[in-house]
C-alpha cells in the first residue's frame, strides 16, 4: 500500500538508521524490523506517524549497535562505515552531506550508543529533546546533557574548515590524475604533510593495509607501490560516495574499491579506503539519502 506512512517516509528511516550504524545491510534489517512492529501497531492511537517511527527505528538501531560493537571487536584490521553511491544532488544539502560523510561516520564511531543516537536525531534531523527521550528510554534533561556532551566530542574531532564543493571537486580530481598517471610528485603536492590514511579490507582483500599509514611520502611510495605491482589494469574513476566527491578504484574493469577523503584547504588530510568485498554493493546504484 503506497499510502502507508512507512513507505513514505522509508528515505528518512533509512538514512536515520545509516546514520546511527555506518552500515546499509543493518540498516535494511533494522527497517525490515522495524516494519514488522509498526505492522502491529494500532493507527489510530498515533498522532504524528513520521515521530512515532522515526522512534521505532530508533530503537531497533541502537539494539543493532549493541550488537555490532561485540562484532566488530573480532574484525580484521581497521573498520570503516559502508560507502553509499550518491547523486550530486545530495551535496546540495550541506548539513545532511557532511553527516553522512565517511569522516563524520568514522568519527561518529567513537561516540557510544546512546550518545551516536541523540547526536543523530537532534544534530542532523532536528528532533526535539522530548521525543529522543521517550526513543532512547532517558528523561528530556538528561538528554540535553548527553547531546551537549556528544556535540563536544564530535566537534574536537571534526575540521574546523569548511571546503566548498567545487574546491573539494579540484582536490579530488588532483589526486585522481596523480593516481592514474603514477605521478608520484603530482601525489605529494595533494596530500598534506601529516596525512593519515585508513583502509578497510576486512581481512579479504591482499595488500590492504591492517593499520593506518601516517605522512605524505608513505603514503604516496605506499600507494603507486602498490598499483605498480597489479598484473592487471588499474583505473580510478571520479564518482559521489555519500554525499562527496570520491573515487571509485577498478581492477581489471571490476569494482575493487572507494576512496573517499577529509579535504581541509586544497590538501588531502585523510584517506579512507574501503575495499571489503562485503561493503561494496552500494556501489553500483544511488542510495536515496533524506532528511
Amino acid at each position: 500500500m503506497t499510502d502507508d506512512p512507512f513507505v513514505t517516509h522509508r528515505g528518512l528511516l533509512f538514512t536515520v538508521a545509516y546514520e546511527m550504524l555506518g552500515s546499509a545491510a543493518d540498516a535494511e534489517d533494522v527497517l525490515q524490523e522495524s516494519w514488522l512492529r509498526w505492522d502491529q501497531v494500532d493507527r489510530s492511537e498515533v498522532r504524528d506517524e513520521r515521530a512515532y517511527l522515526v522512534r521505532i527505528v530508533t530503537r531497533q538501531a541502537l539494539n543493532h549497535l549493541r550488537t555490532m560493537s561485540r562484532r566488530r571487536e573480532s574484525y580484521v584490521g581497521e573498520w570503516l562505515p559502508e560507502p553509499l553511491l550518491t547523486t550530486p544532488d545530495v551535496a546540495e544539502d550541506v548539513e545532511l552531506a557532511e553527516s553522512v560523510s565517511i569522516a563524520m561516520l568514522t568519527v561518529l564511531e567513537t561516540l557510544g550508543p546512546t550518545e551516536r543516537a541523540v547526536f543523530v536525531l537532534r544534530e542532523v534531523f532536528d528532533v526535539p529533546y522530548d521525543e529522543i527521550a521517550a526513543a532512547v528510554d532517558k528523561s528530556p534533561a538528561a538528554v540535553r546533557q548527553i547531546a551537549h556532551r556528544a556535540k563536544d566530542h564530535v566537534a574536537a574531532r571534526r575540521p574546523r574548515v569548511t571546503v566548498e564543493r567545487a574546491e573539494q571537486e579540484a582536490v579530488v580530481a588532483r589526486f585522481l590524475a596523480a593516481v592514474n598517471s603514477g605521478d608520484l610528485q603530482g601525489l605529494m603536492d595533494v596530500l598534506a604533510p601529516d596525512v593519515v590514511s585508513v583502509a578497510d579490507g576486512g581481512g579479504l582483500v591482499k595488500g590492504a593495509a591492517r593499520r593506518p599509514i601516517h605522512g605524505a611520502d608513505k603514503i604516496a611510495r605506499y600507494l603507486l607501490g602498490g598499483l605498480a605491482k597489479l598484473a592487471v589494469p588499474f583505473e580510478a574513476r571520479p564518482t559521489w560516495v555519500n554525499g562527496h566527491p570520491a573515487i571509485r578504484g577498478e581492477v581489471d574493469g571490476e569494482l575493487a574499491g572507494a576512496i573517499c577523503f577529509e579535504i581541509e584547504g586544497d590538501r588531502i588530510t585523510r584517506i579512507f579506503s574501503i575495499a571489503n568485498p562485503n561493503k561494496l554493493g552500494r556501489l553500483d546504484e544511488a542510495s536515496q539519502l533524506v532528511r
